[in-house]
């Protein structure tokens, strides 16, 4: 009996990744890379020119419908695998990704009457420009009492879809008016594969206060926001949510066409990247926490009861795994805000260095900054490049480093910058656990982990946690294949649930990164000066950060 297959496809925030996955014991049997086109859109808009304002992130719709057509074929074509033997696709999203479209699924950015209009085209997950919208909701949803936001952490977030689906209606109503449905990328996706429209569990609950229990906040809030949004749930999206693992339609005849996959083949609802990489990284039980670290870091962990945590990202019942209650965290500016640093303040000489020894200016960086010791530098910095997403929930806060002298070398602060880093999880990981949310165990995955050995001692180091890693080097797309082999079931080779799944297919690599006792004292020194400045500049004592950007915003003008 021939092996069965499932594929996965993880849209990150630069490219799609597709991996051909063997269902007998999760090994990676081909794999393929779609950068999209037009990548983040954070300028002008493609073809027209028009200027972004600051805070702005767009992509192209047209690049997810590519990179299915682009990889899948030569994942197929690279792996030999009879199609007939794929019995199951998943994917996997950035999210909050949004976008616009007609009744047919049609994306408003693609017709020539709204292709120069920026709200026709996709907001990516990073789009901050909603800020005004997310502090209007969050008012009205402290005026009139709503119970929803303690599930959120007090304060629903700018990159979350209400927020985005305001800014449409108060800056290009022409838009929102000519949208039949606004909906998730990530289901968007699984529309055009399948030809049928879901909405899924984990983005709905996560990304737009949906929950089992309550369904959507009412039409009354929603009218309250504002007149016009009373009924955007029944009109523009849906109230029905389909559970993860669910299958959402077969592979639809044009795409099966397109990819040389067989027509019908079961198609999985879609998910979202960090939520999917739990199981992907051996975790279906509470007290482990998965952190899924690349452009941006999510912290998730699973629980058996419903707890309140300030500033988590959310709590959604049946969010990561069925029967239990998933908590999402994370931080805006991870592996972003070391590319910052590099593309933007290394030296000539540095540089050169690197190209002389063929090796990459990270690589270089990070070897100088482990022969350093922990305060050597005299350097402390705030993560917040791209705004805090916990637990301050304020994407109007920015970067600091402080200490820095004449004498202060690049390595140093490559390294500050890191800890940084290691930093804002500590404290996402202090605040679970006050909130009654066990972290014994941290478990690690992403592009990060691959690349950065220092990063991930200098993470054990300063949150005292031993810290294993994840085998898969792309989890995001293997949990994804996992739920394809879900959504196929086990009378077709697939799995009757992502926990047996998870049994067969993910696995962990042998090396621990483990604290070094002297290490962590003194960074449980630094850690203090870093609380200090994280709750003076993040809590309302000097709002400098937030003065600094209106500054700058009427200088743009």
């Amino acid at each position: 009996m021939s092996s069965k297959y499932a594929l996965g496809i993880d849209y990150g925030t630069e490219s799609a990744r597709t991996v051909l996955v063997d269902l007998t014991d999760g090994r990676e049997v081909a794999s393929a890379v779609y950068p999209y086109s037009d990548g983040v859109i954070d300028e002008r808009l493609p073809g027209s020119g028009v200027r972004l304002e600051p805070d702005w992130a767009l992509q192209n719709p047209i690049d997810y419908v590519t990179a299915v057509t682009d990889t899948v074929p030569r994942v197929l074509q690279e792996s030999g695998v009879d199609p007939g033997d794929v019995i199951g696709l998943g994917i996997d999203f950035t999210a909050c990704t949004m976008l616009p479209t007609k009744a047919d699924g049609t994306p408003l950015c693609v017709l020539p009457e709204y292709r120069d209009n920026p709200h026709a085209w996709v907001k990516l997950w990073k789009h901050h420009a909603a800020q005004p919208e997310a502090d209007h909701l969050n008012a009205v949803a402290r005026e009139r009492g709503e119970p929803w936001p303690s599930r959120y952490g007090g304060k629903i977030s700018s990159e979350w879809f209400f927020p985005k689906a305001l800014q449409i209606l108060n800056e290009a109503p022409e838009i929102y008016d000519a949208a039949d449905r606004l909906i998730e990328a990530a289901d968007w996706i699984v529309w055009q594969l399948t030809g049928v429209e879901t909405r899924n569990a984990c983005t709905a609950g996560y990304k737009a206060i949906w929950s089992k229990q309550a369904g959507f906040p009412s039409p009354d809030f929603f009218e309250a926001l504002h007149p016009r949004m009373r009924d955007i749930v029944r009109e523009k999206m849906s109230e029905t949510i389909v559970p993860l693992g669910a299958r959402a339609g077969g592979l639809a005849a044009e795409m099966a066409r397109r990819t040389g996959l067989r027509p019908g083949m079961a198609v999985a609802v879609a998910n979202v990247d960090a939520h999917v990489s739990v199981p992907a990284a051996t975790v279906t039980e509470p007290g482990r926490m998965v952190m899924i670290m690349g452009t941006s870091t999510c912290h998730m962990v699973l629980g058996t009861e419903q707890r309140i945590v300030p500033g988590m990202c959310g709590v959604v019942e049946d969010g990561i795994l069925p029967g239990l209650f998933g908590y999402e965290a994370g931080q805006s500016c991870v592996g972003d805000h070391f590319a910052w640093f590099v593309e933007n303040a290394v030296p000539a000489l540095y540089q050169q260095e690197a190209l002389e020894r063929k090796v990459g200016l990270h690589q270089l960086l990070e070897e100088k900054a482990a022969t350093l010791r922990p305060g050597e530098s005299g350097l402390v910095a705030l993560d917040w490049w791209n705004g805090n997403r916990s637990v301050l929930v304020d994407v109007d806060l920015t970067g600091m480093l402080l200490g820095a002298t004449l004498a202060t070398r690049p390595e140093e602060i490559y390294r500050a910058l890191i800890e940084a880093t290691a930093y804002g999880t500590r404290v996402i990981v202090e605040t679970f656990e006050e909130s009654g949310v066990a972290v014994d165990e941290l478990v690690a995955t992403g592009g990060l982990p691959d690349r950065n050995r220092l990063l991930m001692q200098i993470y054990a180091d300063v949150t005292g946690r031993e810290i294993k890693v994840a085998a898969a080097q792309q989890a995001g797309a293997l949990g994804s294949a996992m739920h394809g082999a879900v959504a196929a079931g086990a009378e077709a080779g697939g799995f009757a649930d992502i926990t047996e799944a998870a049994a067969r297919m993910a696995h962990l690599r042998d090396e621990v990164y483990r604290p070094i006792p002297a290490n962590k004292a003194v960074y449980d020194l630094l850690y203090a000066e870093y609380v200090t400045l994280h709750d003076y500049f993040g809590r309302g004592a000097n709002d400098v950060m937030k003065r600094l950007k209106a500054i700058r915003a009427k200088a743009r003008v």
